[in-house]
């Protein structure tokens, strides 16, 4: 009995440590899948990985080890291969494939010498929002009192939109230029509501240019959600009213030339109806940009607020997800679900 306490004890301190690689190596590899292709975000976990021991060995994973898929929050299952990748799972193994199996000491006087040992790690990034609510009181929701037509973000992914700039992430500042990510502009963008290009009334105030500027810069902090319970988040019909604000003037320009190259949120909306400061955004979804060129002077023609596609990583204390597709590019903090 002591034999096989020892031999169980040490099963289950080999199956402990090659938890621990699984978790560090699925938790960091989620981070890289933000910004690399699969064969980076695999390095990165079989770096982690080999950085642990288990059973006087380093871990090694071996091929196939790791694994892209969609995680299903509602159902809390790992589906690897799926369409839409928001998730990874990781397996460190100790068998006849991968770093030997584990040799025991008193079973062997059983017959039983060796024996297979695994562990999992699933990292997922929430990647469907239907909404946001702020973690604590000092946080903010990196998001812009701008909306951008819901058939313009459809058509910019399916291939519309120019491609002349690039963010240059060593200089950290965009430059002239393709890298394969094609833009469009917030401004000008006709709305078809008379006297609105598309700014939005978010909060208790009327939106004047200091809190617009605020907003642009800061992101909107739990005031700003006060009249929306707390949160900014879909119905559930799936829509968000809005008010608008008379537009975007030469007054915040400074405030968007702040922020370029960040990633933040937009709002996107299906229709809008009324004019003026009585005008009324209805918001279907949400989509992470990057801001690369802002020009509000001069004549109309000339004028743009210039962004791209780009992800951005949002810390929530809730996350709401949505059954079909409400956001685009927008994800958690990459977070162990298994």
């Amino acid at each position: 009995m002591v034999g096989f306490a020892v031999d169980m004890g040490y099963i289950v301190l080999v199956r402990t440590q090659l938890q621990a690689a699984a978790d560090s190596a699925a938790i960091a590899a989620a981070w890289a899948r933000l910004d690399s292709p699969s064969p980076e975000a695999i390095a990165t976990a079989q770096y982690y990985a080999s950085q642990h021991v288990a059973g006087g060995k380093p871990v090694v994973l071996g091929p196939g080890d790791v694994e892209f898929g969609q995680w299903n929050y509602r159902l809390r299952q790992f589906h690897p291969s799926a369409e839409s990748i928001n998730a990874l799972r990781v397996t460190a193994r100790r068998d006849l494939t991968t770093n030997g199996r584990v040799s025991l000491f008193f079973a062997k006087l059983l017959g039983v010498r060796e024996v297979d040992v695994t562990a999992q790690a699933v990292a997922a990034l929430a990647d469907n929002f239907s909404g946001f609510r702020l973690p604590n009181a000092q946080s903010t929701l990196p998001l812009l009192p701008i909306a951008i037509d819901k058939k313009a973000w459809d058509a910019l992914l399916a291939g519309s939109g120019s491609d002349e700039w690039l963010w240059d992430a060593d200089a950290q500042r965009p430059r002239c230029g393709s890298d394969g990510i094609r833009e469009l502009s917030l401004f000008p963008s006709r709305v078809g509501a008379p006297g609105n290009w598309g700014t939005l009334r978010i909060g208790r105030h009327n939106n004047s240019t200091r809190e617009l500027s605020r907003q642009i810069r800061e992101g909107l902090c739990p005031e700003d959600l006060a009249p929306y319970g707390g949160k900014f988040e879909l119905g559930s019909d799936g829509t968000l009213t809005i008010g608008g604000d008379p537009g975007l003037s030469n007054a915040i320009r400074d405030d968007l030339q702040s922020v370029i190259g960040q990633p933040r949120i937009v709002p996107l909306y299906s229709k809008v109806a009324g004019q003026g400061s009585n005008c009324r955004y209805t918001l279907v979804g949400f989509a992470g940009v990057r801001i690369l060129d802002v020009k509000l002077t001069g004549p109309e023609s000339k004028r743009r607020v210039v962004a791209q596609p780009a992800t951005v990583v949002v810390p929530l204390a809730k996350v709401n997800h949505s059954e079909s597709r409400t956001s685009y590019g927008v994800y958690s903090t990459p977070s162990l679900v298994q």
